[in-house]
């Protein structure tokens, strides 16, 4: 019993070095279900929008944050 799992343990070994890795990393590639260039637009044009919304927003904050810091510390 113990022969079989040392001579086990040992494939395993050897099936863990690059070669094997880019084998593994080959057939997980070919398992992914990539998006439909529809899915692809919707999810960019999506991403783009949420970017423009929270670049305003963050920059009205800081520009009114400004504001108010300049008026209570008198510093105009």
């Amino acid at each position: 019993m113990s022969a079989k799992s040392n001579a086990k343990t040992e494939k395993t070994a050897q099936s863990t070095g690059v070669i094997g890795f880019f084998r593994e990393v080959k057939a997980e590639v070919k398992k992914i279900t990539w998006p439909s260039k529809d899915e692809t637009k919707k999810a960019f044009i999506a991403v783009v929008v949420f970017t423009l919304l929270y670049t305003i927003l963050v920059g009205g904050l800081d520009s009114i944050f400004s504001s108010l810091f300049k008026i209570i510390l008198n510093l105009k």
